[in-house]
């Protein structure tokens, strides 16, 4: 095996590392190990020192030109409250259904077929009927009493 092929052969395995790594980082030098093993193999390059500094500047050129942009493919992209508005506001009054007795004030609730942590200063039972008020993060605030 030349030296070529291991420097695309390593190239690939940085590539397919990336699969269980996602820091969106080996990709990089990946496509720098396949492009040195490219010119190796085609003659541009022969020196062990050009290899290794082709290397390490494309490598490095390439993570802080493009990894943003690459980032954002790749582990996703997270909308901005005036993007997608919360749709929390929109269940304050909704009628849910009491899913668990409510202890110290914790209970279960179910609102449209989901089951959901909530609070109430309400003694609530299982199987009443409450309404929701306010919402605590992902935590629901319930009363027996329905808002105006």
């Amino acid at each position: 095996m030349n030296i070529a092929t291991l420097w695309i052969i390593v190239g690939i395995v940085l590539i397919l590392s990336e699969l269980m790594a996602t820091s969106i980082v080996a990709v990089f030098f990946g496509i720098a190990a396949i492009i040195v093993g490219l010119l190796l193999n085609i003659g541009v390059i022969e020196s062990y020192s050009i290899q290794f500094m082709l290397f390490g500047v494309l490598s490095l050129v390439l993570l802080f030109s493009t990894r943003g942009h690459f980032k954002r493919w790749f582990v996703g992209y997270t909308a901005d409250s005036n993007e997608q508005p919360s749709r929390f506001a929109d269940d304050i009054g909704s009628r849910v259904n009491v899913h668990t007795d409510f202890t110290q004030g914790a209970g279960r609730v179910v609102l449209n077929g989901v089951q959901w942590d909530a609070e109430s200063s309400d003694a609530l039972q299982a199987g009443d009927i409450a309404w929701v008020v306010a919402n605590h993060g992902i935590k629901l605030v319930v009363s027996a009493t329905k808002p105006n």
